[in-house]
This record gives C-alpha cells, sequence and structure tokens, in this order.
C-alpha cells in the first residue's frame, strides 16, 4: 500500500512518500520511496505578525500542487497531512488551509502540540532500544519542542512547548517559559535515572552527519556543545560556507543546539541517538494501523 505524509512546520515543509507491507508474522516494513523538503518558513511571518503573509500563502499552495503532482506519479492511494506550531499560530491559518484544498484538494489538519507528542510516539523508536533504560525523546522543530518520556518500553510522560528555533531568532520565548520547561523535565524525569536521548529534527540530523559518527552510534552531550561554540562564533554566512549548510539551515542549527543541550543538561543525559526519522513517519504508522483495522 502506498502512502503519504505530509508535514507542515515552522520552517519547512515535507512530503514523505512510503509503501507498506504487512508479512504472515504480522510485521509491517515502511519503505520510504521518496522524501522531499521544502522550506517555507511560515514561522518568520507568523512569529512576527501573527499571520501568514500572500506572499507565503502562495508558496504554500506551489509546494502543495507540486506534492500533488508527486502522490499522483507514485499513485497514493491514502495521504495524511497535518500542520504544526506556525498554523496553531497564525491568525489566518484556516482561510489559507481553506483556499489551498480548493486548489490542491490537499485536506490540512492543524494539531495541536500534544497531538503532535502523540504522533511522534507512534515513531515507537524506544521499542528497538534497550528494556532496562529510560529515554528521553526530544523533537525541535521551528515553533516547538515536543518531549516525550519512555522508561522499560513504557510511555511514562508526552508534552508540546512553545520553544522553538524561529521563536528564538524572533526573540519570542520569555524566561518564563524556559523555566517552566526546566521545571517541568527536572521534576518528571528524576524517577527515571539514568537517562539517554533521542533526538529528531533536520537541525540535529546536520549535526550528526557532520559529526561522522556511524550510523546507531550516540552523540555524547560535550560534542553538542563544542558545535554550539564553535558555530555561536561564526556568522550565518560563514556557516554556509564552512559547513555547506542552506540558508534555512544556518541560522536555527545554533538555537537548535541551545534546546537540545538545555534539555539534555536537565534531563542528566549524557549522549543522545538520532535515528533520522520524524512527524512524517509518524503519520504514515498511524494511518496504516487504522486502515488494517477498518
Amino acid at each position: 500500500m502506498i502512502l503519504a505524509a505530509i508535514d507542515i512546520g515552522s520552517n519547512a515543509a515535507r512530503l514523505l512518500i512510503s509503501e507498506a507491507s504487512t508479512y504472515k508474522d504480522g510485521t509491517v516494513d515502511y519503505t520510504k520511496l521518496t522524501l522531499l523538503r521544502i522550506p517555507l518558513r511560515l514561522g518568520f511571518d507568523v512569529f512576527d505578525k501573527g499571520f501568514i503573509s500572500d506572499e507565503k500563502k502562495a508558496l504554500l499552495i506551489e509546494t502543495l500542487k507540486a506534492y500533488r503532482i508527486l502522490m499522483d506519479i507514485y499513485k497514493v492511494e491514502h495521504l495524511r497531512a497535518c500542520a504544526t506550531s506556525a498554523m496553531r499560530d497564525a491568525t489566518n491559518s484556516k482561510e489559507i488551509l481553506a483556499e489551498a484544498e480548493a486548489v490542491t484538494g490537499i485536506k490540512v489538519e492543524i494539531i495541536s502540540g500534544q497531538e503532535e507528542a502523540n504522533i511522534l510516539y507512534e515513531t515507537h523508536i524506544a521499542e528497538y532500544l534497550s528494556l532496562n533504560k529510560s529515554y528521553l525523546y526530544v523533537d525541535v522543530g521551528g515553533g516547538s519542542t515536543e518531549i516525550t518520556l519512555y522508561s522499560q518500553n513504557q510511555l511514562i510522560f508526552k508534552e508540546s512547548f512553545n520553544i522553538g528555533t524561529i521563536r528564538m531568532l524572533h526573540d519570542k520565548v520569555t524566561d518564563e517559559q524556559w523555566e517552566h520547561m526546566k521545571w517541568f523535565i527536572k521534576t518528571h524525569v528524576k524517577d527515571y535515572q539514568p537517562i539517554e536521548a533521542i533526538g529528531t529534527g533536520g537541525n540535529i540530523n546536520k549535526i550528526f552527519s557532520i559529526s561522522k559518527r556511524k550510523e546507531g552510534k550516540p552523540l555524547p552531550v560535550e560534542l553538542l556543545k563544542d558545535y554550539y561554540k564553535e558555530l555561536s562564533y561564526t556568522t550565518v554566512e560563514e556557516r554556509k560556507h564552512l559547513y555547506h549548510f542552506r540558508d534555512d539551515r544556518a541560522d536555527v542549527i545554533v538555537p537548535a543546539l541551545q534546546i537540545y543541550i538545555s534539555i539534555m543538561r536537565w534531563a542528566d543525559a549524557d549522549e543522545i541517538y538520532v535515528p533520522k526519522i520524524g512527524l512524517a513517519d509518524g503519520l504514515i504508522k498511524i494511518m496504516y494501523k487504522d486502515l488494517a483495522k477498518a
């Protein structure tokens, strides 16, 4: 079965097309057919002005048109499209998504931070890790950060915080928000030590890539601190030149590292695994599970 998921975030919109196959023993394989990312950067409008501009609206609709063509080529049978933090905050999001649906036929649902954490949980990363440890799943986006704690293969909590890279670039994160996240993590993880972190999001994926670590090997928090210090002393243009970052990666990677490092410090996590999966993967798995029940 060919499935597609669209994730419209505060920094970029992603299209994931996968083929899901169930075997006689009940296991399901998900084969990635294509993954496309377009840097819409909706958060730059929303976290500054509170709404999405006509220019960004046009770009979003053109992106969805392109995604529709790709889905037709791949003969996608089922689709789920979701929008997260920027669309949650934009005063004109409903009108824009109604227009986008009229033009492209793609219905986009705006999900809450809690729903976002629920979908990320469906990736079931921790199922494949040690039953004797606790894992803190951290997904850092442009508008929000979702945190999920697993211990001994059980879900302990899922929480969403309006702390994201684009919000930070626009000085839209208060000291009170930082303090609340710090309090929440310290309070809720203290009984589940020791903790290892699992990180998703384009920024931690990029750090993992430039670290040259082998797949499956974690990144030490000390290495993240080194990258944070190194990148903080360079300009956006220098980061693009030295590390071959795209425009939409070079500016957000420093605040992303600040978020990951802060969370790991508060949770007393010394390492972070980077499995390179995210919201779109969760959407695909939920969709297939629901279809299998029907």
